[in-house]
């Protein structure tokens, strides 16, 4: 029997089976143990099979291929990775530049992640009810230097409504994970772009300007057209296995200058020669982001990553 995971409550998973069956399944005894190095080896998205028992639940036995998925470093040290979902056809990074502020670096990493596995990235800038002057033009700077570099932005409220419409027609047909910072309101917006979903929302902890967790698991919701994956907001997006001569490819616009290189190898950090070091003094490329690129070549120290990103 075969069949789709839609929710992974930590230990148990709900499949979708292709006869259209809600069954709660579990893995396979040794079935974690065959090199699998991640917190979670099946992860919402896969395509799976299963073997029913006898008290009305199943057994993974098998994950099919994947196509693509999006991937962060575990916190848990004793594992290497937590996988966010599997077979998307696009991410929504929800950020926001008040309450809290999603910093650039967290953006740069996930953006940088979804390259690595081709998955196209949205960012959606929520809270605009909550921005004055000095926020609001902030905000435009960040959305003029991501639309820059290619990527689609929109901006929202999720708590009013505004803007969330225009969102709408990108989900159509499509696996969406919708990903982001605890407490950017992507329980809110769930809610908005899915009536019904019921979606439990948090007040901001003002002690620590973070996000409350309102979604403690990872779970696929149906939309007329399309799938909608939710998942827990994450503090910290610390890259995994990420060679550092591939890190320049995952960020367009260095990758665009480092074809001027002077040396093929070149790390862009000190060689001479270097067009993406002149770019950057020219301003063609946003300081922001090649500190992005600078901290994710450090990543082999490891516990670095779980320091602000």
């Amino acid at each position: 029997m075969r069949g789709l995971v839609i929710k992974n409550t930590g230990s148990w998973y709900t499949v979708l089976t292709d006869d259209g069956q809600l069954i709660d399944c579990k893995i396979k005894g040794n079935f974690r143990l065959k090199g699998i190095r991640s917190t979670n080896p099946v992860a919402v998205g896969d395509r799976v099979g299963i073997v029913p028992n006898n008290e009305g639940t199943a057994f993974i036995t098998e994950i099919e291929d994947r196509r693509n998925y999006i991937i962060r470093k575990s916190i848990n040290l004793s594992k290497q990775s937590h996988i966010l979902a599997a077979n998307v056809d696009q991410a929504i990074l929800v950020v926001t530049v008040v309450n809290p502020q999603t910093s650039t670096t967290f953006i740069d990493r996930f953006l940088a992640s979804a390259e690595a596995y081709r998955v196209p990235v949205i960012l959606v800038f929520n809270k605009t009810d909550l921005l004055d002057e000095d926020t609001r033009r902030y905000q435009e700077a960040m959305v003029h230097l991501y639309q820059t570099i290619g990527y689609e932005c929109y901006q929202i409220s999720a708590e009013t409504g505004a803007g969330v419409e225009a969102l709408q027609p990108l989900l159509k047909d499509k696996i969406t994970l919708l990903s982001g910072n605890s407490g950017v309101g992507k329980s809110t917006l769930i809610n908005r772009l899915v009536p019904g979903a019921s979606q439990r929302t948090a007040e901001i902890s003002d002690a620590h300007n973070t996000g409350q967790h309102t979604t403690t698991f990872s779970e696929m919701i149906r939309l007329d057209e399309g799938w909608l994956i939710d998942t827990p907001g994450i503090k910290g997006f610390g890259t995994f296995d990420m060679e550092p001569e591939e890190l320049t490819s995952y960020f367009k616009e260095i990758f665009h200058f480092s074809q001027d290189c002077k040396f093929s190898n070149c790390t862009h950090t000190h060689e001479p020669g270097c067009a993406v070091l002149k770019a950057l003094e020219d301003h063609y490329i946003a300081e922001s982001r090649y500190q992005s690129y600078l901290s994710m070549l450090e990543d082999k120290d490891e516990g670095k990553y779980r320091a602000a990103y």
